[in-house]
């Protein structure tokens, strides 16, 4: 049985985690992530790399609740509050109901997740995207067309920000993640790994349609406006999505489902896959 812990006090010591939470997401929370609602609640559940902290429950949820709380163990509390003082707690109206505090796995080098991929292996890589809703979306269409890993650098947002983790329906939790040193050269790290690297631009002369690519690939999306940096596109293989005239772009998180749907259609199987091709 959960740990059931009432609380009537905004300012009770015990949910000092909950309080200002839009506030706190902007200063970070070392280590620690918000997670909102019950889809993502229950991919945190089922995580074998992340872990639950505690808890904060409208009152009026929690007997709809319970079999999800069940198995979950009595040294995570779940606060259980009346829906003035969940909204005192977190600073707004919370329509959901439900907030938990989970704690992120440590922090891995982008060297030791490229090298336990597999053969096969597609991953997505982000330069610069500072969108929490595009960060998200990029988690989840990762899940959707089961990419490996999704890999950012230092100038992308953190994807266990609050709305990032919610926009990915939990997939944050699920897809393996790192994130490149800012004295990393992420498209050389790729190369040494064997993978074939894809850039998207709208300027690139090969079409995404003709493009058929065995072993390892990673994409890699830029920012939405100026794309990616003109020397990441003259080290990979540019491809580009043609559309209707007076469009130049897509949202970059639509991107990344039209080119990982592609991809994950037109693959041969790992067991055909011989000697991956250098990245150009």
């Amino acid at each position: 049985m959960p740990r059931l812990v009432p609380v009537d006090d905004p300012l009770d010591p015990r949910i000092a985690d909950f309080r200002d939470v839009r506030e706190r997401d902007l200063v970070g929370r070392r280590g620690a992530f918000v997670a909102e609602g019950e889809v993502v609640l229950i991919v945190l559940l089922r995580s074998a790399r992340h872990r639950p902290v505690a808890l904060l429950v409208d009152e009026r949820r929690l007997a709809a609740l319970m079999p999800l709380l069940a198995d979950l163990d009595d040294t995570v509390p779940v606060h259980v509050v009346t829906r003035p003082v969940l909204d005192a707690i977190v600073g707004f109206p919370l329509h959901r109901g439900l907030l938990a505090i989970g704690r992120r796995e440590a922090p891995r080098p982008v060297a030791d997740l490229l090298a336990e991929t597999p053969p096969d292996a597609v991953v997505v890589v982000a330069l610069g995207i500072a969108n929490h809703d595009n960060v998200g979306g990029l988690f989840r269409n990762a899940a959707a067309f089961g990419a490996s890993a999704v890999l950012l650098d230092a100038r992308c947002c953190d994807p266990f920000y609050r709305k990032a983790l919610r926009v990915s329906v939990g997939h944050v939790l699920t897809v393996p993640s790192a994130r490149f040193a800012a004295d990393e050269d992420p498209v050389a790290l790729l190369a040494a790994h064997g993978f074939t690297v894809l850039s998207l631009s709208p300027r690139a002369p090969e079409r995404l349609a003709d493009v058929r690519v065995a072993g390892r690939v990673a994409v890699v999306l830029g920012t939405e406006g100026p794309g990616l940096p003109d020397d990441v596109l003259a080290r990979t293989r540019a491809i580009g999505i043609p559309m209707a005239p007076g469009v130049d772009s897509l949202n970059v998180a639509t991107t990344a489902a039209v080119v990982l749907h592609h991809l994950t259609a037109t693959r041969a199987p790992a067991a055909a896959i011989g000697r991956v091709a250098p990245s150009r």
